[in-house]
């Protein structure tokens, strides 16, 4: 490789970096071509890239999009998954590959610019998708709103029925 394509390898990688919001990285080791291309497509399907690039231009790319706390990780055979999407489903698919094949074995991770430990990661990985969490923060959230308007609804039918009660007994008594 000369100058030329490692700096527009390492250009690509630092937009990546730079727009990513979790990065993982994995030692690849022990994992055949046809799995890491199985793996590829899983997280493609996620929405996730994985990239295998020298430990040389990976850590120019780190440095150039200041991404901190991941050089002490980028050594021997690494990997990045790299998404701007949903961390988690990153999180399960990675999870999921490494229990089904005992590879990739996770070094590192950075979460929304936070340091994640691999312990971290896999917990992430049992939580459900996005949009579940999302619809149950909105039944937690309606269901007291809910409560208030059925008792001002038994409220205010009580209320009428008062008033009708009253109203029946002035009736009569005229």
């Amino acid at each position: 490789m000369n100058k030329t394509d490692k700096q527009t390898v390492v250009d690509a990688l630092t937009a990546k970096l730079a727009e990513a919001r979790a990065i993982y990285v994995t030692d690849y080791q022990g994992l055949t071509v046809g799995r890491v291309t199985d793996l590829r497509r899983r997280l493609h399907k996620a929405g996730v890239d994985y990239v295998v690039v020298r430990n040389t231009l990976a850590l120019r790319a780190l440095k150039a999009a200041a991404v901190p706390g991941l050089d002490a990780h980028v050594s021997g055979p690494t990997a990045f998954a790299l998404t701007s999407a949903d961390a988690a489903a990153a999180a399960k698919v990675l999870t999921d590959f490494a229990k089904e094949f005992e590879k990739p074995a996770l070094k590192a991770a950075i979460v929304d610019g936070r340091a994640v430990t691999p312990e971290q990661v896999r917990r992430m990985a049992q939580l459900p998708p996005r949009d579940v969490l999302l619809a149950e923060l909105a039944g937690a959230l309606q269901a007291p709103l809910a409560g208030f308007v059925g008792a001002l609804s038994g409220l205010l039918s009580t209320f009428v029925g008062a008033v009708e009660a009253l109203r029946a007994q002035r009736e009569s008594a005229a």
